[in-house]
């Protein structure tokens, strides 16, 4: 029997290149995001990989409803949920006084509480099941900290934290798994659409990898369920700076993230990107910069 996966954030960047994947592998597929365009798109090009049988679910995650009519109706149409692939997140850059506070929230609340009512619908159907796997993509910045993207280490601190209570409140039903992949920068478009209140876009810091080298991440945690992944080499080497050496560690974040995670070459007026719509035109599996495969 194929695998049915379920994939929020599956209409561009790492959720897009999972997708792929498990079409590959012949899964039967279920597509979440908040734009029916490109989720069309993604849907196209992975039932050209395979795909057993796909379908599209606009929604957004901060809808518990329209996530629990997406995961009854997979349900219902499959006979089961195997896996839950959850991807979708926004960002937005500046200082912490200088984001309005409506859009502080919103990347705040995608990360936690679009976790939160996933958790809460999906959870169940694995525990009836005694099977599932659901997989997080957290972030190296859920482990460390830098200036001007507040929000974001906000929300992907308290997903972490999030995560782990998940892990250990699922030790009673051995077959359910709880998995959490941080990459570290990933050439997606997740930078260039994202809201900014300092004048420029941002970019992925380097070492930049491909979509697809974290997908491949995602998918072994089928095989090898662990709490926690960090999807690129570079991620400890920064995890123990920030933990051993805060003064130093402080000091040189700055600077470093001006040079190598900002886009001098694209300034923008004060805008909120997409961290309240889908902008469709935006939305694909690779941004415009080149990832490590």
């Amino acid at each position: 029997m194929p695998e049915t996966v379920l994939i929020t954030g599956a209409s561009s960047g790492i959720g897009r290149a999972t997708a792929r994947l498990f079409a590959q592998r012949g899964a039967e597929l279920v597509l979440l995001a908040r734009g029916r365009e490109a989720l069309e798109e993604t849907a196209a090009e992975v039932r050209a990989q395979g795909a057993a049988d796909v379908v599209v679910c606009p929604a957004d995650v901060l809808d518990e409803d329209a996530l629990r009519t997406a995961v009854d109706g997979a349900v219902t149409r499959f006979g089961s949920l195997d896996v839950v692939v959850h991807s979708a997140q926004v960002i937005a850059y500046g200082r912490l006084e200088e984001v309005p506070k409506e859009v502080f929230e919103r990347v705040v609340d995608t990360a936690l509480h679009g976790t939160a009512n996933l958790a809460r619908v999906v959870l169940p159907v694995f525990r009836r099941q005694e099977a599932g796997h659901l997989v997080v993509v957290s972030s190296l910045l859920a482990s460390v900290a830098t200036p001007l993207m507040g929000s974001y280490i906000a929300a992907k601190w308290g997903q972490l934290g999030m995560i782990r209570v998940l892990q250990q409140e699922t030790r009673d039903v051995p077959g359910v798994h709880v998995s959490a992949v941080a990459p570290g920068g990933v050439n997606t478009p997740i930078y260039s659409q994202a809201g900014s209140y300092i004048g420029l876009k941002g970019r992925p810091p380097i070492p930049i990898y491909a979509p697809e080298r974290v997908a491949r991440s995602i998918v072994a945690r089928l095989d090898r369920p662990r709490r926690l992944v960090q999807s690129g080499f570079a991620n400890p080497v920064v995890i123990l700076g920030f933990r051993l050496f805060p003064a130093v560690y402080d000091a040189l974040v700055g600077p470093l993230l001006r040079v190598f995670a900002l886009a001098d070459d694209d300034r923008t007026p004060p805008t909120e990107g997409n961290v309240f719509a889908s902008q469709p035109a935006g939305n694909a599996e690779e941004g415009r910069w080149h990832g490590l495969p």
